[in-house]
């Protein structure tokens, strides 16, 4: 109810520009712009979490696209999920484009227009209390117009909420990265049936996460474990927006090897149970 509302309102009522302010426009041409107007490109992390897959952002956060983003997540403006689902799709078709090319997935030479089975859109889920306080889904919400945007263009998709937490986590203001990955650590699972979603008839079906920010790669990196422990072929991982933390043409440094990241993990992940969903 609460969400059909939101629609309704922000449909009738007057509306001020969720990026800038600018006023009786929901999104201006502008933050539009800064949205989707630039190729999706390669982003990471700094230090990048051993098992982060190659991430592509369509835009950096930042200014209007900060708001924007804040705007349909945290007070439920409805109608920004379908620029955010635009600039998403951006990024999951370089994505794709990438894991042809043998980046991430080795699935190249059968997606998309090669009669290949179609993509898989899985949402980094949302806590549900989360979900619920809210009154909507936003990462799903935007995968889903994703979804339409590429379907489209040709590219065949689909989205799969194959994942959901399976304890709880706590709220990541105030951990430093290591230890937003350990609040994360196998606290992901796929849901019962996801499997056969996963790999349908024996056909492994390729797989693109996808979320509306990177900032810590903590919650790719879980999801990405949780994926591929079910057999998914990942391909790589889109989102909207990417808090940048080191320029694209130096390479950042590692958090370690994934043996040492487990060791880590393990010692520390008992110790943040309670609270959201780190990013």
């Amino acid at each position: 109810m609460r969400g059909w509302w939101q629609e309704i309102t922000g449909l009738v009522l007057p509306v001020d520009c969720a990026g800038c302010g600018r006023w009786r426009t929901v999104l201006c041409e502008e933050c539009r712009e800064a949205l989707s107007g630039r190729p999706a490109r390669r982003v990471w992390p700094d230090p990048v979490p051993a098992g982060l897959p190659s991430v592509h952002a369509a835009a950096s956060y930042g200014d209007a696209v900060r708001s924007v983003l804040l705007a349909h997540k945290e007070r439920g403006a409805l109608t920004l999920a379908g620029p955010l689902g635009e600039a998403l799709a951006g990024a999951v078709r370089a994505a794709v484009e990438s894991g042809e090319r043998g980046g991430e997935g080795a699935g190249a030479g059968w997606v998309g227009g090669g009669g290949g089975p179609p993509v898989l859109l899985v949402p980094v889920p949302s806590a549900r209390r989360a979900v619920a306080a809210r009154g909507h889904d936003p990462g799903l919400r935007i995968a889903l117009a994703a979804a339409r945007v590429l379907r489209r263009s040709g590219l065949p998709v689909r989205t799969a909420a194959v994942l959901r937490q399976r304890r709880f986590v706590a709220d990541q203001v105030g951990l430093d990265a290591r230890r937003r990955q350990a609040n994360v650590f196998e606290a992901l699972g796929v849901v019962r049936g996801g499997e056969r979603l996963l790999r349908k008839q024996g056909v492994v079906r390729p797989v693109v996460l996808v979320d509306d920010l990177l900032t810590t790669g903590a919650s790719l990196t879980e999801a990405t474990r949780a994926v591929s422990g079910a057999g998914g072929l990942l391909l790589g991982a889109a989102v909207v927006a990417a808090v940048e933390r080191a320029p694209l043409e130096r390479a950042p440094r590692k958090s370690g090897t994934a043996e040492e990241r487990r060791s880590f993990l393990m010692e520390t992940a008992g110790k943040h149970l309670n609270g959201g969903t780190p990013r």
